[in-house]
């Protein structure tokens, strides 16, 4: 069974890969978890990322933004003592400012799933790469996505980690043509 090159490697990586990246997610708490991810993971390898998800999600209250938006400076202590995280004190901050964006962002349109798919038309973009080197680390949509979130006072979220995000997402199939999961999404 042929997979992205990128996830032949490691387990966590097989599993993800077979299991969620790509596949178009429409949950507002689990895009807001991948927004967050996504930004925490910037400079960082994303494997680093995945093996402390699910700390990530204890530390976070199972990414609920309204409780995230009331996290003060003792929480933000207690989550820079948390080894099972990236202690990054702008990485912290980031994720309670984006859990403020986001219930506005819900309060305006309804959810954040019906904001954020606007940016690809409401469908997934279907790519044919042939191989990685063709997969773009930004596009014109992640570009208008990444200034929007800005407007809104959203931080951590550059054209490519909204790329990531959209492909995380499954905004877009970016998937190689090579791919199991390429067919499968399709």
């Amino acid at each position: 069974m042929e997979r992205c090159g990128w996830a032949a490697k490691e387990k966590i990586y097989i599993e993800y890969h077979d299991r969620e990246w790509g596949v178009p997610l429409h949950d507002d708490r689990r895009l807001f978890e991948l927004l967050v991810l996504e930004g925490a993971q910037a400079g960082l390898s994303w494997i680093t990322v995945l093996k402390k998800r699910e700390n990530y999600r204890k530390a976070f209250d199972k990414f609920d933004a309204a409780k995230i938006a009331k996290y003060g400076e003792k929480k933000v202590k207690k989550l820079m003592a948390n080894e099972g995280i990236i202690r990054n004190r702008l990485k912290i901050r980031s994720a309670i400012r984006n859990a403020r964006a986001f219930l506005q962002v819900k309060k305006e349109f309804g959810s954040f799933d019906r904001y954020i798919w606007q940016f690809v038309n409401c469908k997934p973009i279907k790519n044919s790469w042939k191989g990685l080197k063709q997969v773009p680390a930004r596009t014109k949509e992640s570009d208008a996505m990444s200034n929007d979130l800005k407007k809104r006072g959203f931080n951590f979220v550059g054209s490519t980690i909204c790329y990531a995000f959209m492909q995380a997402a499954g905004m877009v199939n970016d998937h190689t043509v090579n791919c199991f999961r390429h067919r499968e999404i399709k």
